[in-house]
């Protein structure tokens, strides 16, 4: 059985969907691993940086995405037509190896869950609620990926930003988190955030089963020359290893490159478009680096 590595951090635009396909097909291309992609942020950035949005439409339309597990958990069919193996498109972008679970626009409908969950408390007879949900949220994705866990080398969660049952259910399912940042403050406020979350899940889940996520690195992104040697940078950086301490930040730092952004409009990893540019090279090194970490 591989790494399930969830792609965390409650603020957005830190790099979290770049990392995660990029650090994806590094692992695919260059280690010959076998990996699975599953997108959990209804934006869909990583399906679309993987799949054009018309075969993301063909397939959606199909009811080929994560949606289709999703519903089958909440409201399930007495036989369903697809499944999992059905729903993950393989050898995205023609890499073996490089599989992708797509994610929706439309992910879950939240009252249907809780409306869900309270018949199954009056059902049992189960008096606190919240006992309820937090066994819902831990078997979730678990159990939706339990059928091809032992394919994969790692599976890589690409969570959405915030805290929603989607991304408590990865975290709940990992044993290790990557946590994509910038050198601001706000998203450092990020970082303490999710720290204090994953301290409150792995509490409220104690008394039933321990959650044994781990953090594997912080990795900071978009950094340009003039910002890493400034006073502004280090302060940030202070405060980083001050919390965390400085095994916990990744050496290899993801640069700003046009080569980067044009990839995602080409809907293909940035490590596939322009293997050659500063950042198809620095997510190659950040994969040797967190491998060695493993």
């Amino acid at each position: 059985m591989g790494y399930v590595i969830a792609t965390a951090n409650m603020k957005g635009g830190v790099g979290k969907t770049t990392i995660t396909v990029n650090l994806a097909t590094c692992l695919a291309k260059y280690h010959g691993k076998r990996v699975l992609v599953l997108d959990l942020d209804s934006q869909i950035s990583a399906t679309l940086s993987l799949m054009s949005p018309l075969e993301f439409a063909k397939r959606r339309k199909n009811r080929k995405t994560f949606r289709y597990l999703i519903d089958q958990v909440i409201t399930p069919e007495p036989n369903p037509k697809l499944t999992l193996q059905d729903i993950v498109h393989t050898q995205v972008c023609n890499l073996p190896g490089l599989d992708l679970l797509p994610g929706d626009i439309d992910l879950y409908d939240e009252f249907v869950v809780s409306e869900m969950l309270h018949q199954q408390s009056v059902a049992l007879g189960e008096q606190d609620f919240e006992n309820i949900w937090n066994r819902f949220e831990r078997v979730l994705i678990n159990n939706i990926l339990k059928p091809v866990r032992e394919e994969y080398d790692f599976i890589i969660l690409d969570c959405a930003p915030g805290y929603n049952l989607l991304t408590r259910s990865a975290l709940a399912c990992s044993d290790f988190y990557i946590l994509p940042a910038k050198p601001e403050p706000l998203s450092v406020v990020g970082i303490q955030l999710l720290e204090r979350r994953i301290g409150q899940l792995k509490d409220s889940h104690e008394h039933e089963t321990k959650i044994n996520i781990k953090m594997l690195g912080i990795v900071f992104s978009m950094s340009s020359a003039n910002l890493l040697t400034g006073r502004y940078y280090k302060q940030v950086m202070h405060r980083v290893v001050e919390d965390f301490g400085v095994d916990k930040i990744c050496k290899n730092q993801i640069p700003i490159d046009v080569n980067v952004a044009k990839a995602v409009d080409s809907f293909m990893p940035a490590v596939l478009m322009s293997p050659q540019s500063p950042g198809s090279k620095a997510f190659l090194q950040l994969t040797q680096e967190l491998l060695q970490k493993l």
